[in-house]
């Protein structure tokens, strides 16, 4: 190889290495993440607090007693204080 073609080849190696050392790919510095050092101690969270649904409350006959929402009435008891029928309409306390 003669000395132009030697000096041909030195320039074109040098313009490469310039252009790719001024790239901004290759002046990013982008890391790979490998940590090579001691690991971070693990953090450990509470797990979440779950509350358990309120009662429910059921307004109604249950069996031989009816719950108004504020105390159980038994049948009969019911049906003569609030009027209702039960095998004929007696007063308070008539069975």
């Amino acid at each position: 190889m003669n000395a132009r073609g030697l000096i041909g080849v030195a320039v074109g190696a040098g313009v490469a290495l310039t252009a790719g050392l001024a790239c901004d790919a290759a002046m990013a510095r982008v890391s790979v993440g490998i940590n090579v050092g001691v690991p971070f101690a693990p953090v450990y969270a509470a797990p979440p607090v779950y509350v358990a649904p309120g009662p429910a409350i059921v307004v109604g006959w249950h069996g031989e007693r009816y719950w108004d929402g504020y105390h159980y009435w038994g049948r009969r008891d019911w049906y003569a204080h609030h009027g209702g029928y039960y095998g004929g309409h007696y007063g308070y306390r008539h069975w």
